[in-house]
């Protein structure tokens, strides 16, 4: 598969969360484009299961969506961080349980075409309680969602964050062969 070259590089916008640049690129036929491009750095997303196979659902208010969604623990890899030190943090702050047991379930890539962002994907289990609090985590309600419900939830539409889609369907699949 053919890369396509970068000719230019400019950052339009530089904030907390996220940077937007603008590349000019030489396609591999040798016509010119332009990629907008969203800058992020990596995040962890987390299945953590407790000890009655329940699933640790975070609901929250999210601005672009417009209303509450319901999804699966996940969050930013601060500084030097390793995914799984973000692992243990996100789960303290968001769910208020540390986990015994992080097994790398994979990783994705959230919206390739326009965003760097790759999502870390983990199951937590031996959940321990362990409140670690953080300041934007106040409006975040946990509740538990039985296993069993997982697929009837992602096929009703009753789940619509796209990480927590992708992350649970892939533990409905890594139960199935462990």
């Amino acid at each position: 598969m053919a890369e396509e070259k970068t000719l230019s590089s400019k950052v339009i916008y530089d904030g907390q969360t996220v940077k937007l640049r603008i590349d000019t690129v030489q396609m591999p036929g040798g016509r010119t484009g332009i990629r907008e491009i969203v800058e992020h750095r990596g995040v962890v997303v987390i299945v953590a299961v407790d000890a009655d196979d329940n699933v640790l659902m975070v609901r929250q208010f999210r601005k672009p969506a417009g209303k509450e969604l319901l999804e699966i623990p996940a969050g930013g890899i601060d500084g030097l961080e390793t995914p799984e030190e973000a692992v243990l943090r996100e789960m303290q702050e968001e769910t208020g349980y540390l986990p015994g047991k992080i097994v790398k379930l994979g990783g994705f890539y959230s919206a390739p075409g326009f965003c760097t962002e790759y999502m870390h994907l983990f199951l937590a289990t031996d959940l321990t309680p362990s409140r670690l609090t953080a300041e934007d985590t106040e409006s975040i309600r946990l509740e538990r969602l039985s296993v069993s419900k997982i697929s009837g939830l992602v096929t009703s539409g009753g789940l619509q964050d796209a990480k927590s889609i992708a992350g649970l369907l892939t533990y409905l699949e890594y139960r199935k062969i462990r």
